[in-house]
């Protein structure tokens, strides 16, 4: 089933939110730690970015929680590797199936924790979905050779336990790309969410126990100590870690005392090139969209357009036409496109673009300005040619806000849209699909896409190049980042 399409137009046709009967009991969120719920004596509560609302308490995990936990894994490891490739396929199907059955609820839960429209928390859903089915649909065969005397097989073994850390944008879709690949392979997996987005993570694993063996899935809610004693405890063998660069490197400094494995998926900036020749009237409100979905919380949102100079004129009036129409709001008010920056650390950095905007003298196309009022919500941006070297072209701002740049020809917009340490995903917009094609292929970024952006399939490899990432999750890529290689050279005779 290929990944399906953001809805990218601003009409998201929300509804009302309301509880339905699923699976789990949504009064309490635990810790689970082999197999069962778990509390502890410090507790901490979450904000709801569209209100200051307090989120349900959660635990806050000791270093005895960790202790206890990976432990548990390591023993749970024992037996769990020992099961079928098949009969840890069917279980996560089976894990898949009941997410969906919760589906509605964990999507409120979404919205109120982390601040995303209800249409989009959905979808996030969706996506979980369909990721954790279409990665335990993938196989993972031995290869062999043979040749007169001898066979030569690689086949792919678990690493043992692993750990998934999971940031707040996408908290609900990353972690089960996380678990999924992880037990199919026969590991067992221990979840850290994020402090900002803890709840929606400890309800996702306790719904996974009904599928899996005490000990195989865990999750530890904490503060921001519990990260670095997860990642320089000696039993994980592996760190997958979904964040931004800066955390990134800390978290490969601390796996490198044990020399655990480690994928780090990180920051982007990605470019949209847009060239001379396309339908303005169609493709502008796609990228203003794009630039702006998630309130611009998204590791793969654009944030640098480049459009052909010919052309630059007409096609930021018409973005700047199509943002003007992206309503901002709570994630449960009716056709709500943008909702709260997640977290108040996150809202006061985004703001401080917004300073940059009078300090640098930026010329603002579209925004520029923020409501007051409750809420950590800011309004959708745009700067007009800022400089190339300034803070808003270099850095990831991680929030609604992009510049609006030029390039003569071909050349140009390969050089720019490559002239940055990130390198995560990238997308060319263009009529001419030989044109566009070729300039695809020089765009130095992991991910790249035609007359499309952020459009993903758990089938298929996923990292970023640069300072994006080290290794790629998903697809038969990512099922080996979470197993050793052994290579066998078997004797066919006897000597």
């Amino acid at each position: 089933m290929p990944a399906q399409k953001v809805p990218v137009d601003g009409h998201t046709n929300g509804v009302e939110v309301h509880r339905t009967k699923g699976l789990l009991d949504w009064s309490s969120f635990k810790n689970v730690i082999n197999g069962e719920l778990e509390t502890t004596s410090k507790t901490r509560r979450s904000i709801n970015p569209a209100t200051g609302e307090p989120g349900p308490e959660v635990p806050v995990a000791t270093k005895g929680d960790v202790d206890r936990t990976l432990e548990a894994a390591k023993v749970a490891f024992e037996k769990w590797s020992q099961v079928s490739y098949s009969d840890r396929q069917h279980a996560v199907l089976a894990f898949a199936d009941a997410l969906e059955i919760e589906k509605e609820n964990f999507s409120q839960l979404l919205t109120q924790e982390q601040g995303k429209p209800l249409v989009f928390a959905r979808f996030e859903l969706d996506l979980a979905i369909q990721w954790m089915r279409d990665i335990a649909k993938l196989e993972l065969p031995e290869e062999s050779v043979f040749e007169d005397d001898k066979e030569i097989r690689v086949r792919y073994t678990p690493l043992g336990v692993t750990v998934g850390i999971v940031p707040w944008n996408y908290p609900i879709l990353l972690a089960t790309g996380k678990i999924a690949p992880a037990v199919v392979t026969g590991n067992t997996i221990v979840i850290k969410p994020s402090p900002f987005t803890p709840a929606g993570d400890l309800k996702l694993v306790e719904l996974a126990q009904r599928f899996f063996p005490p000990g195989v899935v865990q999750v530890l809610s904490g503060d921001d100590s519990l990260g670095p004693i997860l990642t320089e405890h000696p039993i994980p063998a592996k760190i997958s870690f979904t964040g931004s660069t800066f955390t990134g490197k800390k978290v490969m400094e601390s796996a490198s005392k044990t020399l655990k494995r480690v994928t780090l998926e990180l920051g982007g900036n990605d470019p949209a090139i847009v060239t001379d020749n396309v339908d303005i009237a169609a493709v502008a409100p796609k990228i203003a969209g794009l630039a702006f979905l998630n309130s611009g919380q998204i590791c793969l949102a654009l944030k640098r357009i480049f459009v052909q100079e010919t052309i630059a004129n007409e096609f930021l009036q018409a973005m700047v036409e199509a943002t003007k129409n992206l309503k901002i709001g709570p994630g449960t008010d009716p056709d709500v496109y943008l909702g709260p920056i997640q977290n108040k650390m996150q809202y006061e950095k985004v703001k401080t673009l917004f300073a940059d905007i009078e300090a640098q003298n930026w010329k603002v196309a579209v925004g520029g300005t923020n409501p007051g009022g409750k809420g950590y919500f800011i309004t959708p941006t745009i700067i007009e040619r800022p400089p190339l070297d300034s803070r808003i072209v270099r850095e990831e701002s991680f929030g609604p806000i992009v510049p609006f740049l030029t390039f003569m020809d071909d050349a140009e917009a390969i050089k720019l849209a490559n002239d940055t340490h990130m390198g995560l995903g990238a997308s060319v917009w263009c009529n001419d699909i030989e044109r566009a094609n070729n300039i695809a292929l020089k765009l130095d970024a992991g991910n790249v896409w035609v007359n499309t952006h952020f459009e993903l399939d758990p089938r298929f490899p996923f990292g970023g190049h640069k300072q994006s990432g080290i290794g790629v999750e998903w697809g038969v890529g990512g099922l080996k980042s979470f197993c050793n290689s052994q290579t066998l050279f078997l004797k066919r005779n006897s000597p």
